[in-house]
């Protein structure tokens, strides 16, 4: 079972967080698949070395995230929530990625700014650091329920008024293509998991203590042209990844 080890204390970590870590990464392990039901409180409570009210916040973080819900004279109900299979490939598309695993997804603007390239994404862009550069915040969602939030950087110069297109169609893709970039590919794609920032947990709609997963990516046109450089953070618990050659 991944989650027998005790927690450890006097790390910086609340102990209700290393729990509702560890209850996740055990059911999304399939550790409690012959029940659906995450172990009574007294058990937890004796598993990791807490108190029941330690274990009671874990939980309600859990439930906060959708992940689990609690049954009178049951006890807690494991939410069976299958995950989105979202392909890594060399045309990676949020709208064709989830395909008819959902039934509508949508992109959503949240912020846009034009600003000068530092030189991290000067360098990921191929552009003299201080280049201008356009930059919008955006969310994924899928049957109306967030999966992703991005930060994305595409050179000024060549992809004037960006942020307008996508705001009124939703979609990279085709503001790419209303600005003249027929088609495109993905360069490289970095994959990191880290705990869920503040940002994270309002504009994903997750608890403290979520787990996201984090793409840096690079997409080029046929020529091989940087025309976006994008790092996403995907809620954990509603998709899974697929790297395909």
């Amino acid at each position: 079972m991944a989650a027998q080890k005790q927690v450890q204390r006097q790390t910086g970590v609340a102990l209700w967080r290393q729990i509702a870590d560890r209850i996740r990464a055990s059911i999304n392990h399939g550790d409690f698949d012959d029940t659906g039901m995450v172990p009574p409180e007294t058990a937890l409570a004796l598993q990791f070395g807490v108190n029941r009210h330690t274990v009671r916040s874990a939980l309600a973080a859990l439930g906060q995230e959708g992940i689990v819900r609690a049954v009178q004279g049951r006890g807690t109900l494991i939410e069976r929530k299958e995950r989105l299979n979202f392909p890594i490939a060399k045309r990676t598309r949020f709208s064709q990625g989830i395909g008819d695993q959902a039934r509508e997804t949508r992109g959503v603007l949240l912020g846009a700014s034009n600003e000068r390239a530092d030189a991290e994404v000067a360098r990921r862009l191929g552009l003299p650091e201080g280049t201008a550069v356009t930059r919008l915040e955006t969310r994924g969602d899928a049957d109306q329920r967030p999966v992703s939030r991005a930060t994305s950087w595409f050179p000024a110069d060549r992809f004037a008024g960006i942020e307008e297109v996508y705001r009124r169609i939703g979609s990279i893709t085709k503001a790419f293509r209303e600005l003249g970039l027929a088609d495109y590919v993905r360069s490289t794609t970095e994959i990191t998991a880290a705990h869920a920032d503040t940002a994270d947990l309002g504009d994903l709609e997750l608890s403290p203590g979520a787990i996201v997963l984090v793409t840096r990516a690079l997409n080029v046109d046929l020529d091989g042209l940087p025309v976006q450089y994008s790092l996403t953070r995907f809620a954990a618990d509603r998709v899974q990844f697929t790297v395909e050659n």
